[in-house]
């Protein structure tokens, strides 16, 4: 029995010092993640500070990165008020978002990759991406790229940004090419 309870607090040593390693930048994420689990067993090996320490720690890593979007990578779309277009997608910094007419809706695919993916980026998720303001939440889903990656569709059309536009509300790709355009809160096209 005191042969488990050295072990435990050796463990729970080596997971306070790991916490506290100084890797702002890089580790509050990978380390902030996996210590979570353990130091919610820890408190069962009768630890109740080590507990307590690591929970402040926990805080403030959650702080630092301020947006909870970024950490779990899920994309947010919203409907706000797109330049004279009137209300129309964009994600959750504002950006506004396009579909293109050269993709077929709901087919699952997207027609734009190489060149056309540098100066379109595909909004790409790592979840499922929320619904945010305005939005149907029944119309939003998700594809998956040649690449692998997850993009965000509405209505069963794929959303783009463009590279040109620099400020959330620029809409500077709107009808481009005959092909680009906004995208409506019902999921058709704004043109």
């Amino acid at each position: 029995m005191k042969y488990q309870t050295l072990l435990g607090a050796v463990f729970v040593m080596a997971l306070l010092l790991a916490a506290c390693a100084p890797a702002p930048t890089a580790a509050p994420t990978s380390t902030t993640v996996p210590t979570e689990p353990p130091m919610t067993e820890s408190p069962v090996a009768t630890e109740s500070p080590a507990a307590t320490e690591p929970a402040a720690t926990d805080t403030q890593a959650a702080e630092t990165p301020t947006v909870g979007v970024p950490v779990t990578g899920e994309a947010t779309i919203n409907v706000a008020e797109v330049g004279t277009f009137g209300q129309a997608l964009v994600d959750g910094d504002g950006r506004t978002l396009y579909l293109f007419t050269n993709d077929t809706q709901d087919s699952g695919t997207s027609a734009c990759a190489d060149d056309c993916a540098i100066a379109w980026p595909p909004v790409t998720s790592q979840g499922a991406p929320a619904a945010g303001t305005g939005l149907d939440a029944t119309l939003l889903g998700t594809i998956t790229r040649a690449d692998g990656s997850m993009q965000v569709t509405y209505n069963g059309w794929p959303l783009y940004y463009f590279d040109e536009d620099t400020a959330p509300g620029d809409a500077n790709g709107q009808g481009m090419g005959g092909v680009w355009f906004l995208v409506s809160p019902t999921g058709e096209m704004i043109q």
